[in-house]
């Protein structure tokens, strides 16, 4: 197991400068919806910070979720494994993700949703990595501008842990390759 330059997990955002990033945005998507807004929240990394963005709206909010398969860099697509549960025609869509890096799921997902004749489609995200963006794609609400880094905690995750950790952290994604459990005591406390 390589330890080579691993410095452990770094806090990038506590829960309390998640929960003041949630409400501010909360309060910018009430605003820019006064009639209501339907959430399209991405499976599974956004959840936490959909279910904490939606405490704090002010206006009337509707919930659908989509899951997506990973990007296919070698076949150039990313598909939809779990499809919105009903119409959206007219309504008003806020996009909820964990992370918009390449750009390309939120991109392939933006018009996914407007070929679903909504009315408008919004881009919040947890995390923005504009170091890693491909295609030029609007973020209208991001709760963080974030480093080139591995992100774990606060819904995002390294093999399907870490996702309630409460804050947000970077890690070493090679460190983790080797041992997905390696910051596991760190961040969770013993076993």
């Amino acid at each position: 197991m390589s330890t080579r330059g691993d410095t452990g997990p770094q806090l990038l955002a506590s829960p309390e400068e998640l929960d003041r990033h949630a409400r501010e945005l909360g309060a910018a998507i009430s605003a820019d919806h006064p009639d209501g807004v339907t959430l399209v929240g991405v499976l599974k990394g956004s959840v936490v910070f959909l279910s904490d963005l939606a405490r704090h709206l002010t206006v009337p909010a509707r919930f659908e979720l989509v899951a997506v398969a990973p990007y296919d860099g070698a076949a150039g697509r990313t598909r939809v494994v779990k499809d919105l549960d009903r119409s959206v025609e007219g309504e008003h869509l806020v996009l909820v993700t964990g992370i918009v890096d390449t750009g390309l799921t939120a991109d392939f997902l933006l018009r996914h949703l407007a070929d679903r004749q909504a009315a408008s489609v919004r881009v919040c995200t947890l995390a923005d990595k504009r170091a890693r963006r491909i295609l030029p794609l609007a973020i209208d609400y991001a709760a963080i501008e974030a480093p080139d880094a591995f992100l774990l905690g606060y819904g995002l995750d390294y093999a399907g842990r870490y996702r309630n950790l409460r804050g947000l952290w970077t890690a070493d994604a090679a460190a983790l390759a080797d041992d997905p459990d390696r910051y596991v005591a760190q961040l969770h406390g013993p076993t």
